[in-house]
């Protein structure tokens, strides 16, 4: 495959860590290239070799990257009550409704006190090498200005403990911003994925 664009598409998924083999052909083929009668061998054929380059890199990895870190952050703010969602949607009004829908089917909706996300616009700017912006606030958006912070705070202290890098203003309006992250997510398809057949 030759077509730069399509390379390039594949090359950031690959990175951003969340796809498997089957969501990569789907979003190249189906969602991004749908109109541009691609080769599905050749966009397949170029996924594997993409993948293993990546399983490659992966080997010169620390034994637990900051996005090892962050996961563990989202694990634990899910436990205080705070759902914490990666790559949730493709902006912060789609992020929000997202955390919407998994508040309605929470088995304890009345545990939960705020919701943490970002969304894959945000994915893209942070695989590209700038901060990662996180969205924030509590269950009601009555309370934004005045529990908003409280709910920042929670996610600063976890963040910082994990050893991570944070910006934020203290405020409701100002997204909490995890500074010098160098994005290394450890990638579904990359475990999955035979070469040698």
């Amino acid at each position: 495959m030759q077509d730069q664009s399509v390379l390039g598409e594949i090359d950031w998924l690959v990175r951003a860590g969340f796809y498997d083999k089957a969501d990569l052909m789907r979003i190249i083929c189906d969602e991004i290239y749908y109109d541009s009668n691609l080769d599905a061998d050749q966009v397949s054929a170029a996924i594997d070799k993409r993948i293993k380059a990546w399983m490659q890199t992966q080997k010169t990895w620390p034994k637990v990257t900051d996005c090892d870190k962050l996961d563990q952050v989202f694990a634990k703010l899910n436990e205080r009550g705070i759902i914490a969602l990666q790559n949730a949607g493709n902006t912060q009004s789609d992020g929000y409704e997202i955390f919407e829908d998994t508040l309605k089917e929470h088995p304890q909706p009345t545990s939960v006190i705020g919701y943490c996300f970002y969304h894959n616009q945000d994915l893209e700017r942070v695989v590209d090498g700038d901060d990662l912006y996180l969205a924030f606030g509590p269950v009601k958006a009555e309370d934004e200005e005045s529990r908003g912070p409280e709910i920042g705070k929670i996610i600063r202290q976890e963040l910082e403990q994990a050893g991570l890098k944070v910006k934020w203003d203290g405020t409701f309006n100002e997204r909490i911003r995890v500074t010098d992250i160098v994005w290394q997510k450890r990638n579904p398809a990359c475990r999955s994925v035979d070469f040698d057949s």
